[in-house]
């Protein structure tokens, strides 16, 4: 069997952390998404298919797979999943798995999704339960069979969802070439499954433990979630003396850990990274590649991307930051509102409750803070920004902007 991974969207929802980087290879507990999905996927299938567009060759330069033959086709114009699941005809057989490249799925439900779909002759969508259904498309069932499909409810009765995960036979083909575009000049896979739907040949498999990435602060929830299930303790890199190290704590191979540092697992640091001296990184922690976290530095439940520098004198709590940032002394991020409330965010000229206590700043690429400037909780900080020194930060600041 054959795998069909739809990775060719801009992730726009995920701005600012996607403004530069593809949605599916944002990290979260030491890896890409995608390279999760390949990872838990390679052993149950014999190739694995990447559909790819926007800044797709970073996709091909990231991902690899052990056990799976990885093959990438470039989508051109974004017409809608429908468009894009019919890239697939030429390379698949009768049957295959298709899903979309931004969700995190874990490998035992994956598996028994694969399972459950060879043993059947029809088309089968996975589904979830979560709780907010007028988010998603909502499924109704009767026996396992899908009866019914709505996009997005206003006032839906389950909490029953498509997961974005399908069990296709050729069916699929036959149905898109008849699927026609929607009021958004697109062509909507569920146009697509409601003829399926119509015919009985639509079933339904219910999964467990499926995360889906719609928001920057997604991430860290889906982070804490994985760090805890899948980061084991690895200590490869150079560890100096007098380094304390409790729990699951990956240190990469060529990661230098300097005296004086405390690590409280579950964390992840990559390649080329320094931690250290005296500093304090607290759990569900990922570090990436080339970064530097130093002197006096506490960094709490946050994701750092690769070529951050965050460097002494510093705190960072339950926060995304980017790639190439780099924090001048005394930079702090606040991540708690005074009345301890929920944590309210303007992203994109849209106020959004986040439903988090606690969310410190979700930030772009290449954004430099000055010595002892401040940002509030649920600062949304796009790429190419300059805070200034003793600067305050706050609300959602666009690109390129210059805070004094």
């Amino acid at each position: 069997m054959k795998a069909f991974i739809l990775a060719a969207g801009k992730g726009t929802r995920m701005r600012p952390l996607t403004e530069r980087t593809p949605k599916p290879l944002l990290p979260v507990a030491g890896k890409p998404i995608i390279q999760h999905l390949i990872d838990d996927l390679e052993s149950k299938v014999d190739e694995i298919i990447i559909l790819i567009g926007w800044e797709g060759e970073k996709i091909k330069e990231d991902v690899s797979s052990k056990e799976a033959e990885l093959r990438f086709v470039k989508q051109g114009k974004l017409l809608g999943t429908a468009d894009a699941v019919s890239y697939a005809e030429d390379f698949v057989e009768n049957k295959f798995v298709c899903l979309n490249g931004d969700v995190i799925i874990s490998k035992s439900a994956l598996h028994d999704f694969i399972d459950f779909f060879s043993d059947d002759d029809e088309c089968v969508v996975g589904t979830a339960e979560v709780d907010d259904p007028e988010n998603y498309g909502i499924i109704r069932t009767d026996n396992q069979k899908v009866v019914e499909l709505v996009e997005k409810p206003e006032h839906p009765d389950t909490n029953t969802v498509n997961s974005g995960l399908y069990g296709f036979t050729s069916e699929i083909f036959e149905a898109i070439d008849e699927t026609e575009r929607s009021r958004r000049g697109e062509f909507e896979i569920t146009d697509s499954l409601q003829g399926l739907i119509d015919d009985s040949r639509l079933s339904a498999f219910n999964i467990e433990r499926w995360y889906e990435l719609s928001r920057p602060w997604d991430l860290l929830s889906v982070n804490e979630h994985m760090m805890e299930d899948a980061l084991e303790r690895n200590l490869k890199g150079d560890i100096e003396e007098n380094v304390h190290i409790e729990g699951a704590v990956h240190v990469s191979k060529s990661a230098t850990v300097k005296e004086g540092a405390y690590i409280q697992g579950p964390v992840y640091i990559g390649d080329n990274t320094q931690i250290g001296p005296n500093c304090l990184i607290r759990p569900s922690t990922h570090i990436g590649r080339g970064c530097k976290v130093g002197n006096a530095v506490e960094v709490k439940n946050s994701i750092i991307m690769d070529g951050t520098q965050v460097p002494h004198h510093n705190y960072v709590g339950d926060s995304v930051i980017g790639k190439n940032c780099n924090f001048g002394s005394g930079t702090k991020v606040a991540n708690l509102r005074l009345d301890d409330e929920n944590i309210v965010v303007v992203h994109r000229e849209k106020k959004i409750d986040t439903g988090r206590r606690k969310l410190g700043v979700i930030m772009g690429d290449e954004v430099k803070t000055g010595i002892n400037s401040m940002i509030n909780p649920g600062t949304i900080v796009w790429s190419g920004c300059f805070i200034g020194p003793g600067a305050l930060a706050q609300s959602e600041i666009g690109p390129n902007s210059k805070i004094k």
